[in-house]
């Protein structure tokens, strides 16, 4: 963007789905097959009309986002735009006896075994990344998320809307958990994807930390207190600099200084996209609520620490709605009037009192909100489907189920 877009002005979404065998549901590694049927040539972006297609870090991955952010921006037709794409890509697959699945991770994946880095442009940097954090394992080559961009313009705008994103993160797994299953069983997380993620770039510590960010109050000292020490902390492991670049930082939420927007990364991926952009409007709108200072002051939001914040995540990441958030501190600057919840507790609180003014919101998406917040995020219905036995032809069924519902743009009910 040339001109930095103010606050609230535009979305971008970005949602990751699998491609799989047809038949097993493996994964398959053809993204750049189908990035060059959809181009013409070889490539790793393809853009097809409001929505883009690219590749990730491994060719079983294929990424959707809206090509640019708009004023005031309805999440509806986003939605409605991201599942047309998704036909169309379901359409072309179908060929190579193919499809996409949605969910956070796939159920049975062998990441050591059945991972394909992209092998085309940008190749150097993926392997820089291999070669320091060792990609083929869960964290990195299994999952799957929606990242959700919210703009900033100038100092005033970053700090606020970075202490209201810091805040809300550690409760966004209770809404969005989608991964329950790796390797043919149940990883004792409902966001199992998270509990990798949150280590899964340990061996250079400054480049995650406690993934909830620390309290920052402008670009310049950001660049100073985190980017800078990721830089130097990595260069004896990177001599050339391939990774020196803002994208090393894999906190919960990052700054985009080249687009002037944060980035939410603690989104498991959905069913389908109506379900992700529901989500994506509570997020906007109960960022929205703490960025007005509705719930608690900015000074007392900046105050409140990291490690304490980030106790509550693990907790979420862990049980999601079943979370139990003890920390009274936390929930009086949410407005909650108690000291003692439940995670799924809070969200309706939350979902009772957003103004919902931040995104476009219409009757399907609160229709979407209200199954999630009714019958818990979509690891539960999934753990509720498969049963606690969980053996493999449940599994396969409930995932050709997942399957279904990205297909047809239908919610999962479990």
């Amino acid at each position: 963007m040339n001109t930095p877009l103010h606050a609230f002005a535009g979305y971008g979404i970005e949602l990751e789905y699998m491609i799989v065998d047809r038949t097993s549901l493996s994964v398959r590694p053809i993204a750049d097959d189908l990035l060059r049927r959809m181009a013409g040539s070889q490539v790793s972006e393809y853009a097809d009309g409001e929505v883009a297609l690219s590749n990730e870090l491994v060719m079983h991955l294929i990424e959707f986002k809206n090509v640019r952010p708009q004023s005031a921006l309805d999440l509806k037709a986003l939605s409605s735009a991201f599942q047309s794409e998704v036909r169309q890509v379901n359409r072309l697959l179908a060929s190579a006896q193919a499809q996409l699945m949605p969910a956070a991770m796939h159920p049975w994946m062998d990441p050591l075994a059945e991972t394909r880095l992209w092998p085309h442009d940008h190749a150097a940097i993926y392997q820089a990344y291999d070669r320091i954090f060792d990609c083929k394992r869960h964290g990195w080559a299994n999952l799957q998320s929606m990242h959700l961009s919210l703009p900033f313009a100038g100092d005033e705008e970053f700090a606020r809307l970075h202490a209201a994103v810091r805040l809300a993160l550690p409760i966004l797994p209770a809404l969005a958990a989608s991964s329950p299953f790796a390797e043919g069983r149940h990883g004792g997380y409902l966001d199992y994807r998270m509990e990798n993620y949150r280590t899964h770039q340990s061996r250079v510590a400054s480049t995650i930390a406690d993934v909830i960010p620390e309290t920052i109050n402008g670009c310049a000292e950001y660049d100073a207190q985190v980017i800078q020490p990721m830089y130097r902390e990595i260069s004896p492991l990177d001599p050339d600099g391939v990774l020196c670049h803002e994208w090393l930082n894999a906190r919960g939420a990052v700054p985009r200084f080249e687009r002037s927007a944060i980035e939410i990364r603690v989104l498991d991926v959905q069913e389908c996209p109506i379900a992700d952009c529901a989500i994506a409007a509570a997020v906007i709108n109960l960022v929205g609520m703490l960025y007005d200072e509705q719930y608690s002051a900015l000074p007392a939001q900046q105050l409140i620490a990291t490690p304490d914040l980030a106790r509550i995540l693990q907790g979420c990441i862990r049980d999601a709605d079943e979370a139990v958030i003890g920390h009274a501190g936390y929930l009086n600057l949410l407005g909650f009037p108690r000291s003692r919840c439940l995670a799924r507790e809070l969200w309706q609180h939350i979902h009772a009192t957003l103004r919902w003014d931040r995104a476009g919101h219409r009757d399907e998406l609160e229709r979407a909100l209200g199954l999630i917040l009714e019958r818990g995020p979509l690891a539960r219905r999934i753990l509720h489907a498969t049963g606690p036995a969980c053996e493999r032809p449940r599994l396969e069924n409930v995932y050709r189920q997942l399957c279904a519902c990205l297909a047809e743009g239908r919610m999962f009910h479990g």
